[in-house]
């Protein structure tokens, strides 16, 4: 199971799931930044995405060829992610290696959908909201509720 997110608020909504998934079966991708060096810091599987995303060509093609090279190596049954950019072209490979998606929009945006939502949803097997107010700005979505 990949979870893969930017640090920060991105990477704590993704926290609460880990008691959900024993750490052998976890594989984190995010964003080597301070906090998620002391999130992750208990994790036995983290690799190390490239960073900034926003407006950058040059990372966004380092993050494709890296999410490719983990997704043909490890080839996960279940890729979660809350965005935000990093996700994209594991959401957009994860067809060719046969992985489910899950996407879970953030909590935080509940008037208009995030970029990476609606990149990101085309190719989600599940569309997660954490408020019944977003079930509105998305099709064929699951409330779920905060997870922070």
């Amino acid at each position: 199971m990949f979870f893969v997110g930017s640090s920060g608020g991105h990477l704590a909504q993704m926290m609460p799931l880990t008691q959900l998934f024993s750490p052998e079966h976890r594989t984190w991708v995010t964003f080597r930044t301070g906090d998620a060096l002391g999130a992750l810091r208990d994790e036995k599987d983290v690799v190390w995405a490239y960073h900034p995303t926003t407006r950058s060509v040059r990372n966004l093609l380092r993050n494709a060829g890296l999410a490719w090279r983990l997704l043909r190596e490890r080839r996960p049954d279940v890729i979660i992610s809350t965005g935000a950019a990093v996700a994209f072209p594991y959401f957009v490979l994860s067809r060719l290696f046969g992985a489910r998606t899950v996407y879970i929009e953030v909590y935080d945006r509940v008037d208009s959908p995030t970029l990476t939502a609606r990149l990101c949803s085309p190719f989600a097997d599940l569309m997660l909201v954490q408020w019944d107010e977003q079930r509105a700005l998305y099709r064929d979505t699951i409330a779920i509720g905060p997870l922070l």
